[in-house]
């Protein structure tokens, strides 16, 4: 699938979607059109039971993603219902995140900024090349990060942490990003493909009913406890014991061999 005029691609690959954000020249910076694409591109992995993990990238080795696209920020500075059209097509991409039941990996080279660092944090897992910088530049251009975006962040590295990219504008290298836990692997640029390859492949490998019951709780715990949905995670798990995956799983494990998981 190729969308905003082939800035946004999607591929399958074996169990793998790759989310690829083309447009190197602009350092992949994402445009308004590219996050309604991107919404009906995590729906088309979703449904499609062949994929079971789904890897969001950068064209090049310069970036993946520098930050929203700033030449569409004069359209909407004066204009209230512009404004409003933007914010909406971001909470539907939040919201897209939030409830997209695969696993998500960042494989992340070069720059990721401003909402670069929040497409990243909408992944699980988020595995860096040792030249990656990070930062949130919003104090340099006058504008604010979202408040489910904030949430997020202080999620992953903490309120201090948070409060000190949000504050400065600082960049920060990939050794500093990881010892704030902003990522979870540092790796060589020219491992870093096969490193997250290998990475989602073996997670495609896993019952998918355990992978998904497992998000479910781990979007939950982090929830206060009277947010949470425990009835949800309650059915994830139910569900698991109930499936021909589990049968297979002691099959397999009784005759040591590697079991061959259906997802149902």
């Amino acid at each position: 699938m190729n969308a905003s005029n082939g800035k946004l691609i999607g591929e399958k690959d074996d169990a793998i979607g790759w989310i690829t954000f083309n447009d190197p020249e602009r350092h992949n910076a994402i445009s308004h059109e590219m996050r309604l694409d991107l919404i009906d591109l995590l729906d088309d992995f979703e449904k499609d039971d062949a994929i079971r993990a789904v890897v969001m990238r950068g064209a090049g080795e310069k970036s993946f993603v520098s930050g929203a696209d700033i030449s569409q920020f004069d359209g909407y500075a004066n204009n209230a219902e512009r404004q409003k059209e933007m914010a909406a097509a971001t909470a539907r991409l939040g919201d897209r995140y939030a409830s997209f039941s695969k696993p998500l990996i960042a494989m992340i080279q070069g720059y990721c900024l401003g909402a670069g660092v929040g497409t990243a944090l909408a992944a699980d897992l988020r595995i860096a090349s040792d030249k990656a910088q990070f930062g949130i530049p919003a104090g340099r251009l006058g504008v604010a990060y979202p408040l489910r975006a904030v949430e997020r962040l202080i999620e992953i590295v903490g309120s201090s942490n948070a409060t000190e990219m949000l504050f400065t504008a600082n960049r920060y290298a990939a050794a500093e990003a990881l010892a704030m836990g902003l990522v979870n692997k540092v790796v060589s640029f020219s491992e870093l493909e096969a490193t997250v390859r290998n990475l989602a492949m073996t997670i495609a490998d896993n019952a998918p009913l355990t992978v998904r019951a497992s998000k479910i709780a781990i979007r939950e715990a982090v929830k206060p406890a009277s947010e949470r949905d425990a009835a949800r995670v309650g059915a994830a798990i139910a569900a698991c014991f109930a499936s021909q995956d589990h049968a297979e799983g002691r099959k397999a494990f009784a005759e040591k061999r590697k079991p061959v998981f259906a997802g149902r």
